[in-house]
């Protein structure tokens, strides 16, 4: 699968996350540029220190990461439009490879084929994913709302 899983910080480099978050944040709620200018602080040899032109969407991707860097949390790096194998999105949703090909044949999971092979957009997955924990919110609010009605009844 190509992503890249990123390790919890340590407690120093989650400090500093969280007050880089702070400032960037900060520093975007106040602005209305269409371009954020950064100047890198290090010495490249030469004395000179390059300037970065970001857009401020690229900044708000970067705080979300540093807030979760913040928070000492692993985070995993996936493209958009990422496909996974049946054999992959089994390991994602923490179920078993025939489970997650029982949902595609009962349309409650989209993919492709690519040959015989089935393919699964990593976005599907999330929205799947996302779907049957509401679903599963949904029984256990049911259970609870009979529960207390058969109390009441006793």
């Amino acid at each position: 699968m190509s992503q890249q899983v990123l390790e919890p910080a340590s407690v120093a480099e989650a400090e500093m996350a969280a007050t880089a978050t702070s400032c960037l944040i900060a520093a975007l709620d106040h602005s209305r540029a269409e371009t954020v200018k950064l100047k890198l602080d290090f010495d490249d040899g030469k004395g000179e220190c390059p300037e970065l032109l970001l857009p401020p969407k690229a900044l708000r991707f970067f705080a979300s990461v540093l807030r979760q860097m913040a928070k000492r949390e692993p985070m995993l790096l996936v493209p958009q439009k990422l496909e996974l194998t049946t054999q992959e999105a089994a390991a994602f949703l923490n179920v078993s490879r025939p489970f997650v090909i029982k949902e595609i044949e009962q349309g409650r999971l989209k993919c492709r084929m690519v040959n015989r092979h089935r393919r699964i957009e990593f976005e599907e997955l999330v929205k799947y994913q996302t779907e049957s924990q509401a679903r599963s919110e949904q029984a256990l609010s049911n259970i609870a709302k009979l529960t207390k009605d058969i109390g009441q009844e006793l």
